[in-house]
């Protein structure tokens, strides 16, 4: 192997040496959400027509679990190594900032795709909804889950404490997930709550991943498509960037 798939390797080899907390608790905790609001939507919310509730949410639920987990790969390494010292064994290396890029991205691709594989497959049985589109549930969760562990890799390089990691993932990353039209259409919602979820980058990202399974969405999947790749390639560019410039990381 050379240098980034040394260090792919070993991101990927983190997670899943304690992986019934990184891959297995988020799975219970999806298999939670669809008991809970299943049973007690079920009969009361209807969306898209014909598409019974149970249904509707699963999708949600699995592109909920590869954007958080994404996040917290990348997100997680970072601050660890940070605070523990052993970055400086990544520092003496000859990598370059493409490779630390690939390698922690990747992996928090990896992790997020697993977590939502794992969801999907325990809980398909509750609504086994369609499969319409099958290329744009892997689009959408390939961009999902990289521009998450982009995100990540920013949110590490800028954190110094844990709470300070703490503090981004409950006030921007979880607010912006659970606001983003995983429980609900957004059409269910009042006209100003509406324009809100329309500047929200996670709102097209399981509206796209959505249309996937039922062949209708909120919005245009291509609308969609190009809005994730766009913020895709914005965030890359910025991670690419701090990490070029050693933010934080070298002194």
């Amino acid at each position: 192997m050379n240098g980034w798939q040394t260090l792919f390797y070993k991101e990927v080899l983190r997670f899943w040496k304690v992986g019934f907390q990184t891959v297995a608790a988020p799975v219970i905790t999806a298999i939670l959400y669809m008991m809970i609001f299943g049973h007690v939507l079920e009969g009361s919310a209807k969306v898209y027509g014909q598409v019974n509730y149970t249904a509707f949410l699963l999708p949600g639920l699995v592109m909920m679990s590869v954007l958080q987990n994404a996040f917290a790969n990348s997100s997680s390494s970072l601050i660890q190594s940070k605070i523990m010292g052993n970055l400086v064994f990544l520092l003496l290396t000859p990598l370059s900032h493409r490779a630390w890029f690939f390698a922690y991205v990747g992996s928090s691709v990896v992790r997020g795709l697993a977590v939502g594989a794992g969801v999907m497959a325990v809980t398909w049985w509750y609504a086994q909804p369609s499969l319409v589109a099958p290329l744009w549930i892997l689009v959408f969760g390939f961009m999902g889950a990289a521009l998450l562990g982009a995100l990540g890799l920013i949110a590490g390089l800028w954190a110094e404490k844990f709470d300070q990691m703490a503090a981004f993932q409950n006030f921007i990353i979880m607010p912006m997930t659970f606001l983003s039209g995983v429980f609900y259409s957004i059409h269910s919602l009042p006209d100003f709550w509406q324009t809100v979820s329309h500047l929200n980058p996670f709102f097209y990202m399981i509206d796209g991943f959505r249309y996937g399974f039922f062949g209708v969405s909120d919005v245009s999947p291509w609308m969609s498509l190009g809005l994730v790749g766009g913020a895709l390639m914005a965030v890359s560019a910025l991670a690419l960037h701090l990490l070029r410039t050693g933010y934080k990381i070298r002194h």
